[in-house]
Parts: structure tokens; C-alpha cells; sequence
């Protein structure tokens, strides 16, 4: 199965519509007021609203009381919730919608938590004291090789680029990759040359691992 594409932090139309045009295979909200790349449920629900059907909306959410994630699947017709916060493996699963929960990677140790999340998939970022995601950093791919083998779906974050997305994609062979700030000319804007960079590197990548 080709390598699924996912542009993370998406704040406006345009970006939105560079990124469906260029391939992306879903494109993820964040609906976490903490972030630089917070999006109102107003202007995520606008942006959903012109999506085609099948591009898949992502919400993204850190310790969100159930009621905001409820509203936003309502407001946006979202098809996966992404959990970056310290949500239980029950929270994660009781919205009736496919989830992901999203792990900060530092040590091997990091993936003793992963198997205790029945979730359809994980994501695997970059630890960093102080960003709970978008760190622009890289982390040690070979714990994402160990995570593979616990047989769940992985998403591959964490300082993913144009320049380094196709090596990152023949060496994990991930189900997913994930890039927010490697793609931006400034937080919660992207950049339509990277964008459509990113996707075709990582496109192309898996062809060739395939």
C-alpha cells in the first residue's frame, strides 16, 4: 500500500487546497489552543467544507474535554482523531472514529507504552521537554522499526522534510508520515514549494522501496 501523506497544522484554505492538489492523502487540524498552529472549529469546518471526499480530516487534540472533540467531529465531518495529550487508551477509543495516539520518542523505554493503545495506528514524534509536537526535530528511526513490530499502523513524525522524507520513508517503510513545521514558511502557514516537494519525495520514495 502506498505511503499515506498527512500535512499537519493546516490554518487556511490555500494551504489546504496546495496540499490536496499536490497529493496529500489527509491533512490534520489542530484544534489545541497552546499551539502556534491552533485553527478556530470555525475556520476548520470552512476549509473541511471544500475538501474532496476522499481526503481525510484529522482533528488533533491534547486532553480535550469530550465535548470539544464531539463538536469538532460534528462541525468538520472529521474521519480520525489524533490524541498528543495524556488521554487513556478508553478515551481514545470511545468517539466511535478511527484514532491515532500520538507518542513523544526518547528511548527505547518510550515504546513500552505503545501496546497498551488498541488505537487504529500510532504517530511517533520527537521527544522535547517543552512541545508536546511540531519540534523540528528527528528522533532515532530505528525505535520506529522496533515499534513496527508490535504490528500496529505507524505514522513517522518529528523534523520530517523535503530533503529527508524519502530516506525516512525507505528506512521505516512506515504506513505514515506526518510533517507540520518542516513545510511552513511561518508557524500555521505553508509553504507550497515544500509542500508539494514533501509529498512528491515521499511518493516517489516508496515506489521505489516498494
Amino acid at each position: 500500500m502506498p505511503v499515506i501523506v498527512k500535512i499537519c497544522g493546516i490554518t487556511h484554505p490555500a494551504d489546504a487546497e496546495v496540499a490536496v492538489a499536490a497529493g496529500a492523502d489527509a491533512l490534520g487540524f489542530m484544534f489545541f489552543e497552546g499551539s502556534p498552529r491552533h485553527v478556530t472549529l470555525e475556520a476548520a469546518a470552512a476549509i473541511c467544507r471544500q475538501l474532496p471526499p476522499h481526503v481525510v480530516r484529522t482533528g488533533v487534540f491534547v486532553d480535550a474535554p469530550e465535548e470539544v472533540v464531539m463538536g469538532a467531529i460534528a462541525a468538520c465531518g472529521l474521519n480520525l482523531l489524533q490524541f498528543h495529550g495524556h488521554e487513556s487508551p478508553d478515551y481514545c477509543r470511545q468517539f466511535g472514529l478511527m484514532s491515532m495516539k500520538a507518542f513523544r520518542i526518547r528511548d527505547a523505554e518510550s515504546l513500552q507504552q505503545l501496546p497498551k493503545y488498541p488505537t487504529e495506528a500510532w504517530l511517533l514524534d520527537a521527544y522535547s521537554p517543552d512541545k508536546l509536537g511540531g519540534t523540528g526535530e528527528v528522533f532515532n528511526w530505528a525505535l520506529a522499526l522496533e515499534a513496527r513490530k508490535f504490528g500496529r499502523p505507524i505514522f513517522l513524525a518529528g523534523g520530517l522534510t523535503p530533503e529527508n522524507v524519502a530516506e525516512a520513508v525507505r528506512t521505516v517503510q512506515p504506513y505514515g508520515v506526518d510533517v507540520s513545521s518542516g513545510v511552513e514558511a511561518t508557524p500555521g502557514r505553508k509553504d507550497p514549494g515544500k509542500v508539494r516537494a514533501f509529498i512528491r519525495s515521499a511518493k516517489a520514495a516508496d515506489l521505489e522501496s516498494a
